[in-house]
C-alpha cells in the first residue's frame, strides 16, 4: 500500500506535522470506522470519519469521531442553511476523487466547505483517512481543521 496519496502531499505542503498508519480494511464492515479504529487500536472519539453532505444542495465536507452520528439539523445550521442531507455515494467520490471508504479531506478534487466536530478539537491527536482504504493520519486535531480551513461547531446528534 501507497503511503503518499493527494492527501499526504496536501499535509506536507502545508507543512503540517502528521504519521501514517496503515491497516487491513474491511470492506464489509458494518461501520468502516469503528472498523478502522479497532484494527490500528485507538478509541473511536479521537478516529475521525469523513461525510460528504449537501446543504441546501450545495456539496461540503464532515469530519466527525467515528462512534457518532451527524445530525442534519446541526449541520445545517453550522453552514447556515435550511436543509441537510447525506450525499449520494457516487457523488461524493466524483467530487473528492476518492472512493468511499478511502475518503479524506484533505485533497479533495473540488474544494468544498468543510466543518469538524468542536469536541474532537479537544483531542491531542486525531486520525483521519490518508486519502486510501486502510490508511489513517495521526495529527493534531487544530492543523487539520487549519490545514482544512475548516469551522468547528457542535454537528452530532
Amino acid at each position: 500500500m501507497s503511503k503518499a496519496t493527494r492527501a499526504t502531499e496536501v499535509l506536507e505542503k502545508a507543512d503540517v506535522s502528521f504519521t501514517t498508519v496503515t491497516y487491513d480494511y474491511d470492506p464489509n464492515a458494518e461501520r468502516i470506522g469503528l472498523q478502522a479504529a479497532e484494527a490500528i487500536g485507538e478509541e473511536p472519539c479521537r478516529v475521525l470519519k469523513t461525510l460528504m453532505a449537501e446543504v441546501d444542495g450545495k456539496a461540503v465536507c464532515v469530519v466527525i469521531p467515528s462512534d457518532r452520528e451527524v445530525s442534519m439539523k446541526k449541520l445545517a445550521a453550522a453552514f447556515g442553511g435550511k436543509s441537510a442531507a447525506m450525499m449520494k455515494p457516487a457523488d461524493a467520490e466524483r467530487i473528492t476523487g476518492y472512493r468511499v471508504g478511502g475518503i479524506s479531506p484533505f485533497g479533495q478534487r473540488k474544494l468544498v466547505p468543510t466543518a469538524i466536530e468542536a469536541t474532537a478539537l479537544e483531542e491531542v491527536h486525531v486520525f483521519i483517512n490518508g486519502g486510501q482504504r486502510g490508511l489513517q493520519v495521526r495529527l493534531a486535531p487544530k492543523d487539520a481543521q487549519s490545514a482544512l480551513k475548516a469551522i468547528a461547531a457542535a454537528l452530532v446528534a
